[in-house]
């Protein structure tokens, strides 16, 4: 296993950084945690903007900020000062929304502040598959959200061409799960429409394997485990799916990205992420964790700031640990159900 300086215990302090703006959210999506956890408010979910400056003003070298975790960004009170704070400093910023509460408004917003990018998830090419997906806080379909989500979309992206700019780059991100793959082919066509830059299509992000099959956690792994086309033993769907899709995607030249199906062995020469050595995820109450991947704060908490200073995190004793195991054939057992790690999101 590769031990050079690029992968040193104590690295540089990142220059990436992902912060979980806010815990609320007003979607209780199947492949989420946020559906089999108790509900956080909009108040108590949120990171205060002095928190949020704090963190930032630790990493000098910053170059991009992530504003989302598992809530939805649009709910943060602060979002766009955390987003002109970020610009002012020349850090690219930007996040993934569901797009619900996208209005006109938001969108001029984004826009001028300079967002970098926008990435709305949209995980079917119709209603009642988006819906099926997408519930509400109500754990019930919504009627009419699949059609407001696009026609949000649409907005944006009229409101960015109206004012003359490149940004924010505008993407779809579909969920591929058995329940929805057969409709890839047909959101191409959708994305190409609206006018979005790219449709990223991922894997779900972990098996949560590590976790109690009796536990919190036993919905989502049962879900996961039913859901996902890398475990399935028939992938011929997902395949013929993947190979319409990008041959659609050509023909309308949209970018289109596609993830693996076959899980990808680590070299004995390789980490299997590089996430602890680049960035860190910092969830609303100021957790330190590795990687959004782990979802969960009793997975991989690293360090918490309101005990210790960021730097001191990064630097820690536990840090050094977690970046140790990567370094071996003995991964951290949270890491062996992750599509990254895996080479499959």
């Amino acid at each position: 296993m590769s031990t050079s300086g690029k992968f040193s215990l104590v690295p540089d302090l990142p220059k990436e950084l992902q912060v979980e703006v806010t815990g609320a959210c007003n979607l209780r999506c199947r492949m989420c945690l946020v559906r089999y956890a108790p509900p956080v408010g909009r108040s108590e979910g949120a990171l205060s903007y002095p928190a949020f400056r704090d963190l930032v003003d630790t990493l000098p070298e910053l170059t991009k900020l992530t504003l989302q975790g598992l809530g939805e960004p649009l709910l943060a009170p602060h979002l766009l000062d955390m987003i002109r704070y970020a610009t002012e400093r020349r850090v690219q910023v930007g996040f993934n929304s569901n797009g619900v509460l996208l209005n006109r408004q938001w969108a001029r917003d984004l826009v001028a502040a300079g967002t970098s990018w926008v990435h709305i998830s949209l995980d079917g090419a119709t209603a009642s598959t988006y819906e099926d997906v997408r519930h509400s806080t109500t754990f019930k379909p919504r009627p009419g959200q699949f059609d407001q989500v696009v026609a949000n979309l649409r907005t944006l992206v009229a409101e960015r061409a109206a004012a003359g700019a490149t940004k924010p780059v505008i993407k779809l991100v579909f969920v591929a799960m058995r329940r929805n793959v057969a409709e890839l082919p047909a959101l191409v066509d959708l994305a190409a429409d609206v006018g979005v830059d790219e449709l990223w299509v991922q894997n779900l992000s972990h098996t949560f394997s590590d976790t109690d099959p009796a536990g919190h956690y036993s919905a989502i792994r049962a879900y996961t485990a039913e859901e996902s086309l890398v475990a399935a033993e028939d992938q011929e769907t997902s395949r013929r799916a993947f190979a319409a899709a990008a041959a659609k995607a050509a023909r309308r030249g949209l970018d289109l990205r596609l993830p693996e199906l076959t899980e990808q062995q680590v070299r004995d020469d390789a980490v299997g992420c590089t996430w602890p050595w680049e960035s860190a995820y910092v969830t609303h109450r100021g957790e330190v964790q590795p990687c959004c991947m782990v979802m969960g704060s009793d997975r991989a908490t690293l360090g918490r700031l309101d005990e210790q200073p960021f730097t001191e995190i990064w630097k820690g004793e536990r840090y050094q640990r977690f970046r140790a195991g990567l370094r071996s054939q003995d991964p951290p057992e949270v890491c062996r159900g992750c599509s990254l790690y895996r080479s499959i999101f």
